[in-house]
């Protein structure tokens, strides 16, 4: 008899499972059917895949040729912003269409999907690989396509790449060119203002002409000289009046009284126009009107009084027709003929001088308002002086992106055919469908095992309840037992060998001209 085991030994060794040899007896065939019904079925996918190439183009980033300093580019755009900008433009629907009707692409999926279904499947067949050096910045890009035929996968990469350069020099030179036609049209619109201030500037000189603030220094010196000639004016004035004092009481005396022609009175005359004579002279010169008209009255008197001594008469003579008293009517005629003359010279000097007093207090007033003037004529010149520099600084942009010296792609790897399909993976693909059978099978085998509560040997039965086994009695197999066997293990062989032919048959039709699960797997 057994020894009986110990419930605690029992559940540290754990319910006796059957050998390998009698796990695969009874469920072997199962694990070979799952086998065979995943891995035939993969195979067959897997061969039937279409073979996909694909090409690429490697584009050199170069950067400007000319060095800022001498040429600054009005492309300020970032490289990256610029080129999703150019891969939107590439991709669009009526670049894709031309492409796709320039190489006849995709004719098997035109006849059955709409022409956007087409442009999709070429968007995702296009792909942008940026690079970069070590601190990050990108200094090459590739462009590359994937197609069924490599030698049409190499052309389309090519014609991409030439869209690819193309593009970025119209959107580079378009940059450029719309920075220097606006700077251009900003210069002309300040052209015009600065030319309306200047003739707003211009017109208020004209009009505001000797209250400028800068002939403030000639005003005050015109009045400074207008003060002293009027100054002088009146002294001239007072003099004139003095000798007309002078004058006219000289000849009211001289009509006023009849002169004797007796020597004591001559005498006496002459001592009095001596005495005169010597107070002119002290003042004037002998050329003065004065001095010369009281010389000639002494030189007449004293030939008077030789003319009366000679005679020894005296008689008398008629005052108005005296040589002296017509002398001071000439003299007194001359005098009023200056002092009109001051007198206008005066109240024209009065008259600009007031006039110069009304610039100099205008000014203060008239600077202000040209200040104003001259501060926006000076902002718009100095914006229209900045605005040409910026606006020839353009120019030579424009023209050194027209002549291509800027930033500009340069292919250095053009595309060429691909040798061997960039997918599927066969050899990768069939060692995942083997490893994918073998783990279904395992699971097939020892799934349903490890579920199972079936006691199938002495041993499992003595250690589930703990009681001995007196005596084991193998199956006994009848001739009608081992015919039904057949027969279930014929129709399930007939099942599984169907259903890995439907299988097989079903997976060469999902991958043949599946290019899109090929581009799933490549993923």
């Amino acid at each position: 008899m057994a020894p009986r085991r110990s419930r605690v030994e029992n559940e540290e060794r754990g319910l006796p499972m059957s050998s390998v040899a009698d796990i695969l007896k009874r469920r072997g065939w199962w694990g070979i059917a799952a086998f065979f019904l995943v891995l035939v079925p993969a195979v067959s996918l897997v061969r039937a895949l279409p073979d996909v190439y694909r090409s690429g183009a490697t584009i050199l980033i170069e950067r400007q040729q000319i060095p800022d300093e001498l040429v600054r580019s009005t492309v300020t755009s970032a490289l990256e912003v610029r080129m999703q900008t150019i891969k939107q433009e590439i991709l669009s629907r009526s670049r894709l269409e031309d492409t796709i009707a320039q190489f006849a692409l995709y004719q098997d999926l035109k006849a059955t999907a709409p022409m956007e279904a087409v442009i999709d499947k070429m968007r995702n067949d296009v792909q942008i690989d940026l690079r970069g050096d070590r601190r990050g910045a990108a200094v090459a890009f590739t462009v590359s396509y994937q197609g069924r035929d490599p030698q049409k996968v190499a052309l389309v990469a090519n014609a991409l790449t030439a869209s690819y350069i193309e593009e970025n020099l119209k959107i580079r030179e378009r940059q450029a060119a719309g920075t220097a036609g606006f700077l251009r049209g900003q210069v002309e619109d300040l052209a015009r203002k600065l030319e309306e201030q200047e003739k707003k500037v211009g017109e208020f000189k004209a009009r505001n002409l000797g209250q400028l603030p800068e002939q403030l220094d000639a005003n005050l010196q015109t009045l400074e000289q207008l003060t002293t000639q009027l100054r002088l004016n009146g002294d001239a004035l007072n003099r004139a009046n003095e000798r007309r004092s002078i004058v006219e009481r000289d000849l009211a005396a001289a009509l006023g009284t009849t002169v004797p022609m007796g020597p004591d009175a001559v005498a006496m005359r002459l001592a009095q126009l001596r005495a005169t004579l010597a107070s002119l002279q002290t003042r004037y010169s002998d050329k003065h009107p004065d001095v010369q008209r009281i010389k000639a009255e002494i030189a007449s008197l004293e030939s008077t009084e030789t003319g009366s001594g000679s005679n020894g008469t005296s008689r008398g003579v008629d005052p108005a027709l005296a040589p002296q008293v017509q002398q001071l009517k000439a003299t007194l005629r001359e005098l009023d003929l200056q002092t009109r003359t001051l007198q206008t010279e005066t109240e024209s000097l009065k008259q600009r001088l007031n006039a110069y007093q009304a610039r100099v207090e205008s000014i203060p007033r008239v600077q202000q308002q040209y200040q104003i003037l001259a501060r926006e004529y000076e902002t718009t010149k100095e914006m229209y002086r900045s605005l040409t520099v910026r606006q020839r600084e353009s120019a030579l942009a424009e023209s050194m992106e027209q002549r291509q010296k800027g930033e500009q792609f340069r292919v250095i790897e053009p595309a060429l055919p691909s040798e061997s399909p960039a997918a599927p993976r066969r050899q990768r693909l069939f060692a995942l469908a083997l490893l994918l059978a073998l783990g279904l099978a395992a699971a097939v085998i020892v799934g349903p095992e490890a579920l199972d509560s079936t006691v199938h040997t002495p041993e499992q039965l003595q250690a589930r309840f703990e009681l001995p086994v007196l005596v084991s009695i193998p199956t006994i197999v009848v001739a009608d037992d081992l015919r039904r066997t057949r027969v279930r293990f014929g129709l399930a062989a007939a099942g599984v060998a169907v259903a890995v032919t439907g299988l097989t048959v079903a997976a060469h039709l999902l991958a043949r001209e599946n290019s899109a699960l090929t581009a799933m797997l490549m993923r």
